[in-house]
């Protein structure tokens, strides 16, 4: 048992058992519990950091390849990234920072790609070497694999930093956050994203809600846990955002049909003809569109099943 990463309470209260839902990679039954003191929900016990990396499958991330289907996903997620793009090019509009904006986690370097489009330096950074590579050869994006504490960036030298569903898998979330501080400029802007365990959906699903992801997710933050990690690292908040259209309803679409979800089953390596492939990514795609106006009223309520924040370093 470990004190609460928000409050340093030691008292909890368990909630559930679970296992990896999507995709399968164990039959372990792990504790989802929740802080006695201010309600953190997370693992207890933490799986070991030696036994994590199995919970990751190799094609976890994005990665585009020239067939039909994969060039019809990436316009797919184009088009559902611009509400991330926006956002974050609003922020990087209103900062008086000087450098580029740094994307930790950024995988196959879509999202940045789009930003260098828009007229922004940028650069990438993630732990997987080959989504660095598809990052640099597919969106012209500069990346480096490194974790965030071994990056070979200076004090002060980026105006911006981006963290989309990373600090719900880290160990130590507060230090990724004093990192952060340290390498933006002062008045850089941070914007972080992650599930909101505080949402409709996660009250009505359960264990079944998909932003618990067992056993990859540590942590599952409300709005009101992370605003206080990043106000304890030196941030002002800034603005709050509780709807995400790549994220939103597709996150519903999985929670209710796990099977479905095309990442899930190209992780799993699931055998099916063309045809078959067609027809799941069409329900899958109906089951998206039918969770669209749920998710937009649940977030409009400012209870969306994942909250983006920015934040300014003063």
């Amino acid at each position: 048992m470990s004190a609460c990463l928000v409050c340093g309470s030691d008292q909890l209260a368990h909630l559930f058992q679970a296992s990896d839902r999507l995709y399968h990679t164990t039959q372990r039954e792990f504790s989802v519990v929740r802080c006695g003191r201010c309600g953190l929900v997370r693992l207890d016990p933490l799986p070991t950091p030696e036994e994590l990396p199995a919970y990751y499958p190799e094609n976890y991330w994005f990665a585009p390849d020239t067939s039909t289907a994969s060039r019809m996903e990436e316009a797919y997620r184009r088009l559902v990234l611009r509400d991330h793009v926006q956002f974050v090019e609003r922020a990087m509009r209103q900062t008086r920072a000087h450098g580029p904006l740094l994307d930790v986690g950024c995988g196959g370097g879509l999202f940045l790609g789009m930003m260098r489009e828009r007229g922004f330096r940028v650069l990438g950074l993630d732990n997987s070497r080959e989504a660095a590579g598809i990052a640099w050869r597919r969106q012209q994006v500069p990346a480096i694999c490194a974790m965030l504490e071994r990056a070979p960036l200076s004090e002060g030298s980026v105006a911006g930093l981006t963290m989309f569903h990373v600090l719900e898998h880290l160990y130590d979330p507060r230090a990724y956050l004093a990192i952060a501080h340290d390498l933006l400029a002062p008045d850089g802007r941070l914007v972080i994203q992650v599930p909101n365990a505080a949402s409709w959906q996660a009250r009505l699903l359960g264990r079944a809600w998909n932003g618990v992801d067992v056993p990859r997710h540590l942590f599952d933050f409300r709005a009101s846990d992370i605003e206080k990690l990043i106000a304890s690292c030196g941030f002002e908040i800034v603005r709050r955002k509780f709807f995400s259209l790549r994220d939103n309803p597709a996150g519903l679409a999985s929670s209710l049909a796990p099977s479905l979800d095309p990442m899930a089953r190209r992780v799993r390596r699931i055998a099916e003809s063309g045809a078959a492939r067609l027809a799941k990514d069409l329900v899958y795609l109906g089951l998206v569109v039918a969770a669209v106006p749920f998710t937009l009223l649940e977030a409009a309520c400012g209870a969306g099943s994942t909250v983006m924040i920015e934040a300014r370093r003063p």
